[in-house]
């Protein structure tokens, strides 16, 4: 049975040298800001963009759209587009010029883009004090506004290796990112575990990697998980 009690997940993280982390919903929050209500001509704004609100809005739900229907098929967990990519190839885009289509990812990025929580922050000062972190994580847009965000929240140094879906073109639960942050560690399988909030791409994943997971969430748990906590912050 997955554990839940503090010192029994303690007593499995310490069988490991190295997490792997997820970031969204794991210990980044309020991402993927998209829908009706969202304002995107206030965030594309400050580019300078000729465009009009409704002109950006079919734009941007264009662009998601797309990616959305692609996203669960494993058809493309190894060929999976940026977004700056799909732009380029939209019928609704593309008589965009490239500055155009570079402040519309852009827009997109921002409203992607999570936040860390100052005691999410302290719980990574935490493990790396313990352990070797890496982060696994999907993300649609490019990586630059994530790096300036884990600088922000002063945890950009505590990864000795970051993976990001856009930089690889291969989504979770492919098991290559998985295994692509192994090689670039230099570690073991048996030395990893994933720790994530979805049971299918984080923990689904990392059994397709042949690496232990320990998901994070509430209910029944995904029996591969070795460990089952409601809350990073539980790990410490």
């Amino acid at each position: 049975m997955p554990a839940s009690a503090d010192k029994t997940v303690l007593r499995i993280i310490d069988q490991f040298t190295t997490l792997l982390l997820d970031m969204n919903s794991t210990f980044m929050f309020n991402e993927d800001r998209f829908g009706p209500a969202e304002d995107y001509h206030a965030t594309y704004r400050q580019w300078g963009g000729a465009l009009t609100p409704e002109a950006l809005r079919t734009a941007i739900e264009a662009c998601l759209a797309y990616m959305e229907i692609r996203y669960p098929d494993p058809v493309w967990h190894n060929q999976f587009p940026t977004v700056k990519a799909v732009l380029g190839i939209l019928p609704e885009t593309t008589a965009f010029d490239l500055t155009e289509l570079d402040r519309i990812a852009e827009t997109i990025a921002l409203h992607e883009l999570g936040h860390i929580p100052e005691s999410y922050a302290d719980v990574l000062h935490q493990l790396a004090q313990t352990h070797q972190l890496a982060v696994v994580a999907d993300i649609w847009s490019e990586k630059s506004l994530w790096i300036i965000e884990l600088e922000r929240a002063g945890v950009l140094d505590l990864f000795d290796v970051q993976i990001y879906s856009s930089d690889i073109g291969s989504v979770k639960p492919s098991a290559k990112p998985f295994l692509r942050a192994i090689e670039a560690l230099g570690v073991s399988k048996s030395a990893c575990v994933m720790v994530g909030d979805s049971a299918r791409r984080d923990i689904g994943g990392a059994e397709a990697a042949g690496i232990a997971g320990i998901w994070i969430g509430k209910g029944e748990g995904p029996a591969y998980a070795i460990a089952q906590v409601e809350d990073l912050r539980l790990l410490v």
